[in-house]
């Protein structure tokens, strides 16, 4: 599976009950991300930091990731600056990873 095939899947609801992916399975997944993507253990999620030319093309980043994770119903944590913004993501449901987290990870590298 690419990043391709992870951008054109939708996330599932997941209220809990079900086990985070192990530490193999996140390596897999992230294996199909762009590389700036990185695993933290912890807390257990991914992150990655996108870098603009200035602060009007910051924030039109984070209206459309804002439009992704409404979509989606999968939000991620985010950090703001004039010229950077951290995503982080993790299902807290399950206090780990899913697969939403990947296939969100997927679309917001299919934007840039």
């Amino acid at each position: 599976m690419t990043s391709c095939d992870l951008s054109q899947k939708s996330c599932k609801p997941c209220e809990g009950g079900v086990s985070p992916m192990t530490q193999d399975e996140a390596n897999e997944m992230l294996s199909q991300l762009n590389d700036d993507w990185q695993l933290q253990a912890e807390p257990i999620e991914i992150q990655r930091t996108f870098k603009f030319k200035n602060y009007y093309h910051t924030i039109a980043f984070v209206n459309a990731l804002a439009w992704i994770a409404h979509q989606e119903d999968h939000h991620p944590d985010i950090e703001v600056s004039y010229n950077r913004c951290l995503v982080r993501y993790s299902t807290h449901a399950i206090g780990g990873l899913s697969e939403n987290d990947f296939i969100c990870a997927a679309k917001i590298d299919a934007l840039l």
